[in-house]
């Protein structure tokens, strides 16, 4: 698996990135030549005092947004899939509609998305970012009921809501008005997705709106499983009441959505390619053995991994005479997120090194002898069961004072989960998709004495209170100083019976406060113009897993609390055709625990990271537009036990995502057809730095067409070139020839009649 670094790839990241620099001048001058149109106003509440709000131009911070027109252009398989086109983002969303792992600006980690939050109206849905088994994103389908979404990397994000300091997403819901509006789309695909989606909007009385929308969904899957192994449904009200000074919205989402977990195949094998997935019909059904008597259970591992619950919540803002401000956001989550897969444990091998016979064995499902040289690898029956719930709550109270404007805001938040797991259950299967389980195998029908099973029963509640402040003084015209501080206490309570013998092995009682804080200057260079500079400094808190995995530090005294410095200096130009920031930033995190897997001791490591981020929007009247986005970055792992000076492990040095597009007519018929060409460096798979996953392009091709008003058809081709990409290795066994592919070439069509 490993390779040479290709320096090629790297010189035309940076050429890219440049000429976008040059491109941007020229077009900027043409835009000011042909444009006379006033220039439309962009506010964005990422990063303010309970999503307040502020014009981008004077936002001393960058930040991605991404409307509905182009959500439908960028055509995401999952939420996570949309973050790929966030600057000083590494998404590896090759695992299914959940369970993506997401890394922001060279901060380490092993997995899931420990430094990313997602918001829906600003209020963060469930306030541990990352949790075994379960990430943000995977709490979170995207349908035609968003209307846009706004990525805040650093910036004031340490002070502001649950002070991540990484990334936070906030999406947005359409909202109705006074003119009743809807849409209805059939989606399907060639991997037979069949998918409805429907949105309707309105006016309920005098200033009281209304939207509904959501989608049904079902499928084989992208690698197909022989069955129905993805389908769900979503469900979405959103009520906005307009007030004489303000406006009250609420909104609940109800989603029940599962599909299968597709998990890292082996590499060195013929005929397993990006189209293999490990589960079908012939091994869906499995029984478990779990607990010190090794008691049988049968399970469906088809029922991959989902999201039944709902997210709900609302909020209130006023304006009172005396020229104070309130704001209140609220956020109740609650459901189950399980997880069902077959996961590989080691290499791949033939059958022969393995039979008990020494040359062939039989397939439980079948009955069919399979001979000596079949392909054949262990793979765990993985269960997860894991019932959440939080309820988040952010308010302020804002007040501008001439050329001062200061805001003071509570937040607060409750976290629980409840977890049962199996993971082990090891057993031999056929290499081929959907291959049988194999008896005649030793250990095959039992795990007793002969494997490893993590076997747990956990419960856990945490609870933050945080108190924060922040002001802006305008030092003169040009140039704004602002500053944000927010002192938080956070309580955990856990309890682990680890072995599901009825005996609490672990036990939790955690109290601890931290202090962050931020500082930026903001500078007009003129109305379309500026630049900005940031330093902050927050903390990533400790939830029930990092106590799990870090028991026996966490008694040694280890508070298991990343500290995150970073700082910022920034370019922005904002003008009626084009949206562009380039950030330089570095970042230091310390106290980072990295687990390998469940039951490994973890290894606490400080991560240095220096890049930029490119993010350049361009929309020309004669109908060309193009979006540039494009990281380059060094990391540096500075201390650790055993990996000082190594490179972060699977963050790509540089990465360029080019999405250009052009609406034309056609006949009388209004079209547009666009693409997007993504290149990635090569990256390493472990801290080791002795496993390198290699760099890959990927091609995306759409058309869309509207023959009459109303109706429009999108023609949508994922990976059209069939790139065998690699995203990750074997998380679970680094040195093992694993690997997951991206997903395989799909296509998709989808017919919608808008009124």
């Amino acid at each position: 698996m490993t390779t040479t670094h290709t320096p090629s790839k790297l010189a035309c990241a940076i050429i890219l990135a440049l000429s976008s620099q040059s491109v941007l001048a020229n077009q900027s001058a043409t835009s000011a030549q042909t444009t006379t149109d006033k220039k439309v106003e962009r506010i964005v509440v990422s990063g303010t005092p309970a999503g307040m709000g502020v014009r981008k131009i004077d936002a001393s911070y960058a930040v991605t947004n991404i409307d509905a027109e182009q959500i439908i252009k960028l055509s995401p398989k999952s939420t996570a899939d949309l973050f790929k086109a966030v600057p000083g983002v590494w998404v590896e969303s090759s695992g299914g509609e959940s369970g993506a792992n997401v890394f922001v600006r060279g901060f380490p980690g092993g997995g899931d998305a420990p430094f990313l939050t997602l918001s829906l109206e600003g209020s963060p849905i469930y306030p541990a970012p990352t949790l075994s088994f379960l990430e943000n994103s995977s709490l979170f389908r995207i349908d035609e009921t968003i209307e846009t979404m706004e990525a805040l990397r650093g910036g004031p994000n340490p002070v502001v809501s649950n002070g991540q300091p990484g990334l936070t997403t906030n999406f947005r819901l359409k909202r109705g008005n006074e003119d009743t509006q809807g849409l209805f789309k059939y989606t399907t695909s060639d991997y037979n997705l069949q998918r409805v989606d429907a949105v309707l909007s309105g006016e309920i009385s005098d200033d009281l709106y209304f939207m509904v929308g959501g989608y049904v969904k079902s499928s084989p899957g992208i690698r197909d499983a022989g069955f129905t192994s993805e389908k769900g449904s979503q469900f979405t009200i959103n009520i906005t009441k307009e007030l004489d000074n303000g406006e009250m919205n609420f909104y609940t989402r109800q989603t029940d959505d599962h599909g299968a977990w597709y998990l890292p195949t082996p590499l060195n094998i013929d005929g397993i390619d990006a189209e293999y997935t490990q589960l079908g019909t012939l091994n869906r059904q499995a029984t478990i053995y779990t607990g010190p008597d090794n008691t049988a259970q049968q399970v469906d591992i088809g029922d991959g991994r989902g999201w039944d619950g709902h997210v709900s919540g609302g909020s209130i803002k006023l304006e009172f005479d005396n020229g104070w401000s309130f704001s209140d956001r609220f956020n109740i989550t609650k459901g189950d997120t399980n997880t069902f897969g077959l996961v590989p444990a080691g290499s791949a091998t033939t059958l022969g090194e393995v039979a008990d016979n020494g040359q062939s064995a039989t397939g439980t499902a079948t009955g069919k002898t399979y001979d000596s040289d079949t392909p054949v690898q262990q793979l765990g029956r993985w269960v997860v069961l894991k019932e959440i719930s939080s309820f988040t709550n952010d308010l302020a109270f804002s007040k501008q004072f001439d050329d001062l404007s200061i805001a003071l805001g509570y937040y607060t938040a409750s976290t629980s989960v409840n977890d049962w797991w199996s993971l082990g259950n090891t057993a031999y299967h056929v290499l081929e998709s959907g291959g049988e389980m194999l008896n005649d195998i030793a250990c095959n029908e039992s795990t007793e004495g002969c494997d490893f099973n993590y076997d747990i029963n956990s419960s856990g509640d945490a609870r933050t209170n945080a108190f924060y402040s922040t002001a802006q003084y305008k030092l003169s015209h040009a140039l704004t100083f602002d500053a944000g501080l927010r002192y938080e206490s956070h309580n955990v309570e856990y309890s682990v019976d680890e072995g599901l013998d009825g005996t609490i092995d672990k036990t939790v009682q955690y109290d601890e406060n931290k202090t962050s804080w931020t500082t930026g200057l903001n500078y007009s260079l003129n109305d379309d113009m500026g630049i900005f500079a940031r330093v902050n400094r927050g903390y990533k808190m400790p939830y029930f897993d990092d106590f799990r995995d870090s028991y026996s530090a966490y008694q040694g005294g280890e508070k298991l609390i990343k500290e995150v410095t970073q700082a910022e200096l920034g370019y922005k130009l904002i003008t009626q055709s084009t949206d562009f920031f380039a950030t330089l930033f570095t970042n230091e995190v310390k106290g980072d625990t990295f687990v390998r897997r469940p039951g490994v001791p973890a290894e606490i490591l400080t991560n240095e990271a220096y890049g930029v981020e490119l993010d350049y929007n361009y929309n020309h009247a004669s109908g060309f537009s193009v979006n540039l986005n494009s990281t380059i970055q060094e990391t540096e792992i500075t201390e650790s036990p055993s990996n000082q000076g190594n490179k972060s492990q699977r963050q790509p040095k540089w990465q360029v995502r080019v999405t250009p597009s052009y609406d034309f007519e056609v006949d009388g018929m209004y079209a547009t057809l666009y693409g997007t060409l993504s290149a990635v460096d090569d990256r390493f798979g472990n801290n080791e730095n002795t496993v390198t996953l290699d760099g890959y392009e990927k091609v995306d091709l759409g058309f869309i067409l509207e023959p009459m008003e109303g109706i429009k058809l999108q023609l949508a081709i994922d990976n059209l070139t069939d790139e065998q990409g690699i995203t990750e290795g074997d998380p679970r066994n680094a040195d093992a020839p694993n690997g997951r592919y991206i997903m395989p070439r799909t296509t998709r069509f989808s017919v919608s009649y808008e009124f």
